[in-house]
């Protein structure tokens, strides 16, 4: 059940999907943690052996060749983290180039990803994410220009089935990325449409798998670690990417890492091991942005942890206006720490689940596939989502 990344061979074949203002340094160091605490001791795992890929948020190739202060921040990786994965988005081959020579030439990272998946109108209608597929020529120039100038770092694809049900992309978009070398494509099982509504297709992962020779990873709708094997078992995918449900949950990954090395499954923790966790999260994200802003950052992340937990409204409104560390305490102070998680909601979805109401692309996006022309003002400014 190896899966390897490169020369990289990870532990378990499960990767923490880029997410815009969730995977920073915090966040993945939390998650590798509680991944690596789980195989600690496995005869299974190498010494030193990367326990999963831990990827960062998504990065803009023109604000990374720029040097953006906040994108420089963002490419910032922890010492211990043995194998740095770092998401790229562009629309234009030639800063993408750039881009993928800069993280080459200055040792910025050890694997790149690239985002063809986001289905966020501000980043669809400059023709990116989950967009650029569809204009068949112009995602071969850019897959091919990262993969030509990132050198012997390995290179991966992160894409959806399509922009809609009538213009599916997935299964020529993952020949193109194989056929330009990348080391694996990732698929997530929905259309830009779907957005994060309905059911990850299965069906389309195991087709994909079958028709090419490179792996193939499936995400969607991995809420339990029960899932991940479900997939993998159903499509033969060769690993697994995991978003939303690790939301509030990262032990999730130790989870995962019990699942396929053969380990016994825990039980779901109780608020006051949930409290701990989150008192951890925050003391992460004070190292890296102080306590001012850290507090700010772990806001977002108050109504995941305490999904399936009673706790008073006016205390979770608290959490969610959180300003310092030992407001948070005081906080938690007031909750019953011995409950259990309510485990009739273990399996539902985490985060965003609407669809989209249209999809924004550039004007007259789909009249010519093989026009392969940069959109007017596609390149942007700002990484994260």
């Amino acid at each position: 059940m190896t899966l390897m990344l490169g020369r990289h061979a990870l532990a378990v074949p499960v990767v923490l999907a880029p997410m815009a203002g969730i995977t920073n340094e915090a966040y993945r160091s939390l998650c590798r943690t509680f991944a690596a605490d789980a195989l600690a001791g496995s005869p299974q795992v190498a010494d030193g052996q990367p326990p999963g890929l831990f990827v960062s948020e998504m990065v803009t190739a023109r604000a990374l060749v720029e040097r953006d202060e906040r994108t420089m921040r963002m490419v910032a990786f922890a010492p211990d983290e043995s194998l740095r994965s770092l998401q790229l988005y562009g629309v234009d081959p030639t800063t993408l180039a750039r881009a993928a020579a800069m993280v080459r030439d200055e040792n910025l990272a050890d694997h790149i990803d690239l985002n063809f998946g986001c289905p966020v109108p501000k980043v669809t209608r400059k023709g990116g994410g989950s967009a650029l597929p569809y204009k068949r020529k112009l995602f071969a120039r850019v897959v091919q220009a990262v993969v030509d100038n990132a050198g012997e770092l390995p290179v991966t694809v992160k894409m959806r089935k399509g922009l809609d049900d009538d213009h599916l992309t997935y299964l020529e978009a993952g020949q193109i990325a194989q056929d330009a070398g990348v080391a694996w494509v990732a698929l997530h099982a929905r259309t830009t449409l779907q957005y994060y509504s309905g059911q990850a297709d299965l069906q389309a992962i195991e087709k994909l798998k079958a028709a090419l020779t490179i792996p193939v990873l499936g995400n969607g709708d991995i809420w339990e670690a029960t899932d991940a094997v479900r997939m993998m078992e159903h499509t033969g995918c060769d690993g697994v990417v995991v978003g939303r449900g690790c939301l509030g949950r990262p032990w999730l990954f130790a989870d995962l890492a019990m699942a396929f090395s053969g380990g016994k499954a825990q039980p779901a923790p109780q608020l006051r091991a949930v409290t701990a966790v989150m008192l951890d999260h925050l003391d992460r994200l004070m190292v890296i942005f102080g306590e001012y802003s850290g507090t700010r950052e772990m806001r977002k992340h108050m109504a995941w942890y305490l999904k399936g937990f009673s706790v008073a409204s006016a205390t979770r409104l608290g959490m969610s206006q959180i300003a310092s560390r030992d407001q948070m305490v005081d906080l938690i102070a007031t909750m019953d720490l011995d409950q259990s998680f309510n485990s009739s909601i273990l399996g539902s979805p985490r985060g965003r689940t609407r669809g989209a109401k249209r999809i924004a692309l550039p004007e007259n996006w789909l009249d010519d596939r093989d026009d392969d022309r940069v959109p007017l003002g596609a390149d942007v400014l700002h990484s994260g989502g």
